[in-house]
């Protein structure tokens, strides 16, 4: 049957091989390896600046806090996030420095899509060298629609960055598989850098050592004798601590040396800091629960994406993935028992790799179970589908291709995690003036929307100290707070995010387009709009100005009381300064500008007394 379905689909094989000849040109790699990562250059640039929630919680902050020497100084602006090693961050903070924010979002996505050249380095390993340079170029390709790496393109997450060394790692082990048998300085070195890759990728953002953890515990497949495997193992293991020692090496010393855990505040519950309370900090919200839900997990997370992410993606290549390697489970048993010699074996290196995918993905869902830490692994989930097909039917290929195909093009639209519109500075605020900043504290007070960002604002002098905003406070951390609370005599300031109707970003740039049509100056341009409007739903109010010109208002029921919104903000904000024996001057508050790009972000700026 599987061969029948097969042969139905070589008409559309032979049109795809047609117009894909191009790519077995002798030049289609060099050329290729250029133009994607300028493509997803491209991509990243429209799609604009960077405005996710991590973003203006934490990696600003922490590289501003790290330069700035306010490491100890501040208290927590950031949540427990304000902790997190900032390497990772500093070449986004020194590319905003150095460059435009549209030459900044293209170089994010160029450095990202350099996965592509990793990705064709690694295919062309697995399928060997009789495969075809059109054959690696597509695999390849298909590698890039992943869903969480486009959502995070040309963004500071970093899950796109740190997935390089991972692919690096995996690329260099089997780059040297020959060499693996005789030990020599080439396997050895080769070996030793792939953990190092790794370590670096881990020590960055620690999520990774899962990666770490699956390829070190892949290397147990190569086929050589078990004390040369554990060899391999033990040397990678090596590998990756010195990378570890190398990215984070230094961030762990500060931690513990300025609060007393390495990983302060997470795993406290392991290295008990007085300053934080006595728990892991890890998110198991995300996690599946009960037997089934482990069992059937990518299915699951497949039809309601919101178990797995906080925003929606389109995840198919999950079920197939694991359908797949279930089946290639399943065929290997049955020819092992029925002792078939004929069928083609799975080479030793694609064994190794599914072996890297599917401890990766076991120890995911268990740690974290949440997407975006599964980058590294999407982009190889289409090499580890077509591997694995090879094995189950190596005559049926063009049903791999065509699925391959179809969860390409299924995963669009791409959501992401936030953009703004262009503007000449990736991010503005106009702060009120503080008279005597070294007396006073700026109190940031409000867990969501995060404030993080505003802190490099401030003036150097002024501490940021947060109240409740995520770290999991304990005696000591808030004797600290009063302590430097008492050693300041004011005035001190609260600073809140202004309550702001999404929707009329919207209206602005619709307005924007009309007035650069000169179509909304005078009567008779209105009067066109008007007319337009008639046929074209523009989800806009339009209202005739008594000047003569006209402008546009949001719709009835999108309007939002903003003024309402921010009366409530204040009051929630008083109650919980109250617990720090604090005073709000609610009648103070006042409403500010500040901007990710061209997206406003205004602020509420009130004066605070001690009691």
């Amino acid at each position: 049957m599987i061969k029948s379905i097969d042969n139905r689909l070589a008409p559309l094989g032979a049109w795809w091989a047609r117009r894909t000849a191009f790519l077995n040109h002798p030049r289609a790699g060099m050329w290729a390896a250029l133009l994607v990562p300028v493509l997803l250059g491209l991509l990243s640039l429209s799609n604009g600046q960077d405005d996710g929630w991590d973003m203006r919680n934490y990696h600003l902050y922490n590289v501003h806090a790290l330069l700035n020497g306010r490491i100890g100084f501040d208290l927590a602006p950031a949540g427990f996030q304000s902790y997190f090693n900032p390497t990772l961050d500093l070449p986004y903070h020194y590319l905003n420095q150095w460059l435009p924010p549209r030459v900044v979002g293209f170089v994010l996505g160029f450095v990202h899509g350099l996965s592509f050249v990793l990705l064709c380095g690694i295919a062309r390993q697995l399928l060997g060298a009789g495969a075809s340079r059109r054959l690696v170029l597509l695999l390849a390709g298909a590698c890039l629609f992943a869903p969480g790496f486009l959502s995070e393109l040309g963004n500071s997450m970093g899950d796109n960055l740190s997935a390089l060394p991972v692919l690096l790692s995996l690329y260099l082990v089997l780059r040297h598989w020959d060499a693996l048998p005789q030990w020599g300085w080439r396997a050895q070195a080769a070996v030793l850098g792939a953990g190092l890759a790794m370590g670096l990728s881990a020590g960055l953002k620690l999520t990774n050592a899962t990666y770490a953890l699956a390829l070190c515990a892949a290397l147990l497949w190569v086929p050589l004798a078990w004390w040369r495997r554990l060899r391999l193992a033990f040397v990678f293991g090596i590998g990756v601590l010195g990378g570890i020692a190398t990215a984070a090496g230094w961030w762990f010393l500060k931690m513990w040396q300025t609060f007393g855990n390495p990983l302060f505040p997470q795993f406290n519950n392991i290295f008990h800091s007085p300053l934080a309370q006595e728990n892991g900090v890890i998110d198991v919200f995300f996690r599946p629960k009960g037997l089934m839900e482990n069992l059937c997990w990518p299915f699951i997370f497949a039809v309601n994406t919101r178990r797995v992410s906080e925003i929606p993606l389109k995840l198919a290549v999950w079920p197939v993935l694991y359908a797949v390697l279930v089946a290639l489970a399943l065929v290997w048993l049955v020819r092992r028992v029925r002792g078939t010699t004929t069928a083609p074996a799975l080479a030793p290196r694609g064994v190794v790799l599914l072996v890297f995918v599917a401890i990766a993905y076991l120890v995911w869902m268990r740690m974290f179970s949440i997407y975006r830490y599964l980058v590294p692994l999407e982009l190889l989930a289409p090499l580890a589908i077509w591997l694995a097909w090879q094995y189950i039917a190596p005559q049926a290929r063009r049903i791999a291709g065509l699925a391959l195909a179809l969860l390409a093009v299924g995963v669009f639209p791409i959501a992401n995690w936030g953009h703004a519109e262009w503007a000449d500075q990736a991010f503005s605020a106009e702060v009120p003036a503080i008279a005597n900043p070294a007396d006073s504290i700026v109190f940031f007070a409000q867990p969501d929307p995060p404030s993080g960002w505003m802190a490099s604002f401030m003036p150097p002098a002024a501490r940021v100290i947060a109240l409740g905003t995520g770290l999991p406070e304990s005696p000591a951390w808030r004797a600290r707070q009063q302590a430097a609370i008492a050693e300041r005599k004011g005035p001190h300031y609260l600073l809140l995010s202004a309550a702001r109707n999404d929707r009329d970003g919207t209206r602005l740039r619709k307005l924007a387009a009309a007035r650069w049509l000169g179509l909304t100056e005078d009567a008779a341009g209105c009067g066109k709009l008007e007319s337009l409007m008639r046929h074209v739903r523009l989800q806009v109010e339009l209202r005739r100005l008594p000047a003569g010109g006209c402008t546009f208002d949001l719709l009835p029921q999108h309007r939002i009381d903003l003024a309402a919104l921010d009366r409530a903000t204040i009051e929630q904000a008083a109650q919980r300064l109250q617990g720090y024996g604090l005073r709000l001057d609610t009648a103070s508050c006042g409403t500010h500008r500040a901007a990710v790009g061209a997206e406003p972000r205004p602020f509420l700026w009130c004066e605070v007394r001690a009691r």
